[in-house]
């Protein structure tokens, strides 16, 4: 099965990193959840949660403010101006 290339970034600093079977994040128009083959897009996140499932089934949540999503060929990249582990 494909994996994701997750990279959680704020403005000072990389938060996580790795590979990840889904991510589920908060954006201004709502909840979404991103699976590998998922179509390019760019979206604005809303203060909230950054959820990442890895591959093995375990979670791991970040806090991400004033940012964005981009996802392109099954990597994900959350650039937040203020994020951290949860």
């Amino acid at each position: 099965m494909a994996a994701l290339n997750v990279s959680v970034v704020s403005a000072d600093q990389e938060v996580w990193s790795g590979e990840a079977a889904m991510v589920v994040a908060k954006t201004v128009e709502g909840e979404i959840g991103i699976l590998p083959g998922h179509e390019p897009m760019l979206a604005i996140l809303a203060g909230g949660e950054v959820r990442v499932t890895l591959p093995g089934g375990e979670k791991i949540t970040a806090r991400a403010e004033d940012g964005f999503l981009s996802v392109q060929s099954n990597s994900v990249q959350v650039v937040a101006s203020r994020a951290e582990l949860s």
